[in-house]
């Protein structure tokens, strides 16, 4: 159950940063949505790790939108804190999505291939949604050339955020008698 109530809470962090960024709102949405984030984590089996792991998938984040936007492939409704970085809502996004990694998505564990085709499609896939409600808009380099920069980013990303929270010392673990 818990892992239906990631998926719900997570698509609605997703919709409601999207329509926030779209009617020049973000505010309460990304309020709300780390709100959750410090919920999902605190109720986590292991917290800090948690913790650590939306940190890290929220500077990945940052890097990639943020070379995506100044590469002029995409443009960010609502560019706070600067027009140089990716606007703060994303960085929400982005741990929003690590938080499915102990939960929804943990089906994917040990399937690095399969996590890596499907966030090449799902995650341009989101951005294309976020692009078609207003919060954002296709640059000046192209729709086709931002989609598959961001394939690539997000076919990295989803393997490498289930890298990032592995146990530490698993790899020495297995190697014992």
């Amino acid at each position: 159950m818990a892992k239906f109530w990631n998926f719900v809470l997570f698509q609605a962090g997703w919709f409601a940063c999207i329509i926030g960024a779209a009617n020049q709102q973000v505010f309460w949405p990304v309020v709300a949505t780390l709100v959750y984030l410090a919920i999902h984590s605190w109720r986590s089996p292991r917290p800090l790790s948690e913790l650590k792991l939306l940190f890290k998938a929220a500077l990945f984040g940052v890097a990639v939108d943020t070379l995506v936007a100044n590469w002029g492939f995409l443009s960010f409704q609502n560019p706070w804190p600067s027009a140089y970085l990716s606007p703060f809502w994303m960085w929400t996004l982005w741990a929003l999505v690590a938080s499915t990694i102990n939960s929804s998505l943990a089906w994917l564990r040990g399937k690095p291939i399969l996590g890596g085709v499907l966030g090449a499609i799902a995650g341009p896939m989101s951005y294309e949604a976020g692009v078609r409600m207003g919060a954002g808009a296709w640059g000046v380099n192209g729709q086709i050339g931002g989609l598959i920069l961001l394939g690539l980013a997000w076919g990295i990303a989803i393997p490498l955020f289930f890298y990032w929270d592995r146990p530490v010392g698993s790899a020495l673990l297995k190697n014992q008698p």
